[in-house]
């Protein structure tokens, strides 16, 4: 049995051909991945649907209901009066005042049965709903319309570490992040173009030296341009001399 991942938004419809295309819609054609778009609509009790009012205290723009959401995570957990479902899930909500998204934290994901991910809207939620949450994600320092977006986002990169999601298991284990370190460059044919040539090492067929080129022209990349990634990096010592040769050079070129 799979991962079940699930969402619950006011606009579920944005769901449907994201998560039916590329790896993601390959994984729940293949049984590794099920996926499931919640309308938040379903739990209101009015004749408009309303999921949104305003705010206390004053303020631009509409709140997001508690109600709604509290009605929905109980049925969806099995513990409200209608209860679709009784195993256990892990429940994220998305707002600036989560922990910043990861490749880490898409690992640990990963390895949860089932993902409840609740998307808002407007000016967020009535500040209740967070008791609810097992974990606040935010994806950066921005602000976007709403949470389908990094649902999607997190849906994604979950997906992608699932068993059997890509087509070559080693893949996910050279990526970027994955090891504190940037991904090295990578090329295809033509050899040359426009006066651009891939790198004589890659071509040659020496696997050793292949590895070697690619794990050094990752630090290389990762000292400058991501060097906030470097205190997470697992080098051994003759990479840990190489990276401060390459931050003294940098420092020496600054001077």
């Amino acid at each position: 049995m799979g991962m079940r991942i699930e969402t619950l938004s006011v606009f579920p419809q944005m769901f449907t051909e994201p998560m039916g295309l590329s790896i993601i819609g390959r994984a729940r054609a293949a049984g590794i991945l099920e996926f499931c778009a919640h309308d938040l609509r379903d739990w209101t009790h009015d004749r408009h649907n309303t999921t949104d009012d305003e705010i206390y205290g004053g303020g631009a723009g509409q709140l997001m209901k508690v109600e709604p959401v509290f009605e929905a995570l109980d049925d969806l957990l099995g513990t409200g009066q209608s209860a679709q479902a009784s195993n256990p899930a892990t429940v994220i909500f998305f707002t600036p005042t989560g922990i910043p998204f990861s490749q880490q934290l898409a690992q640990e994901l990963a390895a949860k049965e089932r993902l409840i991910l609740v998307c808002g809207r407007y000016e967020g939620f009535d500040e209740r709903v967070y008791s609810r949450a097992d974990i606040c994600i935010s994806l950066g320092d921005y602000v976007l319309t709403g949470g389908e977006l990094p649902a999607m986002v997190v849906t994604d990169a979950v997906c992608r570490l699932l068993p059997g999601a890509l087509g070559d298991a080693q893949s996910p284990l050279d990526e970027s992040f994955t090891n504190g370190l940037l991904e090295y460059p990578q090329y295809t044919r033509p050899a040359e173009y426009r006066g651009m040539t891939v790198p004589e090492v890659l071509l040659g067929g020496n696997h050793r030296l292949i590895a070697e080129w690619r794990r050094k022209q990752s630090i290389i990349r990762t000292v400058r341009l991501r060097p906030d990634l470097l205190k997470h990096a697992d080098l051994n010592v003759e990479e840990q001399a190489q990276l401060e040769a390459l931050v003294r050079d940098n420092l020496e070129m600054l001077d």
